[in-house]
């Protein structure tokens, strides 16, 4: 592409998140434009495409990725979709911004990840977008202050209103703790071990035979412990939050306590309801990364092995959940095209 030009981005996936990265792209990010929109429900591709000049519709990845308009792809369908759309796409030599699961499972992981490294260079960006979120960043380079001292413990707490309606017992850890998981990695420079997942009773608020919540626990390599609470039928709001304990000290993210009011004789203030209020700065910032760094012809954040460990830990969780115990995770040798940094 001329760098002069705004990059041309196929979006594929055309629903909630796709949908809204389509929005952020034409009205948001600097420097990209959206040239196509992919959806198996061609009239759901048409809606989404519709208004933005010079963008088309298409029922098909590869007819939109052959296209001279495409400089990139942004991989918002299903998770069992994605290692395909990922092959098409080196096929191409594209860039890829994947949203998470870079793919549902462990050996598909590692299919993306040796064809990637057949290319001899990295392709993909891993839709992680808590890296990007401005408290978790903060929490991040304090930690890498040495402040605080060694980390030794990090508390999560990650809570929706309500699970959606197809939503089993084992996504919670797949879907939804597979962010607490990449944090962890991130946050602590470790890979994780060991998964253990504790059950209470279920919540009276939860699905007939959904286990909500649930408590699950990471052992690091490094030593360190994290544990999330994952309860997806809280009720009253999307909460995400994390306290970091050190040797000398704690530092917590997550209370979003930016107003509080008085009045009435009452205090208080909002929660978030969802998570595209809650991390919408995390989103916008983390397209714009991705369009600067594609633009710059680099890759940068999370990618193909991120994907993979995350994979493989929450398979592991599903385990823990399933069988009771402890539950060891299991990781390739990491192939030097990843570097050392986790």
């Amino acid at each position: 592409m001329n760098r002069r030009e705004p990059l041309g981005i196929a979006v594929i996936g055309a629903g909630r998140m796709g949908a809204d990265h389509v929005r952020r792209i034409d009205r948001v990010t600097s420097g990209a434009r959206v040239a196509a929109v992919v959806d198996i429900d061609e009239e759901r591709a048409k809606t989404v495409a519709a208004g933005i000049d010079g963008c088309t519709a298409h029922t098909d990845a590869a007819g939109a990725m052959r296209s001279a308009d495409v400089d990139a792809v942004l991989i918002a369908s299903s998770g069992p979709a994605h290692e395909e759309a990922l092959l098409t796409a080196f096929a191409h030599d594209l860039p890829v911004l994947c949203e998470k699961p870079l793919t549902p499972d462990a050996a598909s992981a590692l299919r993306v990840m040796e064809a990637e490294q057949a290319l001899g260079h990295r392709r993909v960006q891993v839709g992680f977008m808590r890296r990007y979120d401005t408290e978790y960043v903060r929490l991040k380079a304090l930690l890498g202050t040495g402040q605080l001292g060694r980390p030794l413990m990090l508390h999560n707490r990650h809570r929706n209103v309500a699970s959606p309606p197809f939503f089993t017992s084992s996504m919670l850890i797949s879907d939804s703790v597979a962010h607490e998981v990449d944090v962890t990695r991130w946050l602590l420079g470790h890979e994780i071990a060991a998964v253990t997942v504790l059950r209470p009773t279920p919540s009276s608020g939860a699905p007939r035979g959904l286990r909500d919540p649930q408590f699950v626990v990471l052992e690091t390599d490094g030593g360190a412990l994290s544990d999330v609470e994952i309860f997806v039928n809280c009720g009253f709001g999307y909460q995400v939050q994390a306290e970091a304990v050190c040797e000398r000290g704690t530092a917590r993210i997550g209370d979003g306590h930016q107003l509080v009011t008085n009045m009435a004789g009452r205090w208080g203030g909002t929660i978030a309801q969802d998570w595209t209020e809650r991390f919408a700065q995390a989103y916008d910032d983390e397209v714009q990364a991705w369009v600067d760094a594609t633009r710059r012809g680099e890759v940068t954040g999370p990618g193909v092995w991120d994907g993979y460990a995350a994979a493989a830990v929450c398979e592991a969780g599903v385990r823990a959940l399933e069988e009771g115990g402890r539950v060891e995770v299991e990781l390739a040798e990491k192939p030097p095209l990843y570097g050392a940094e986790v």
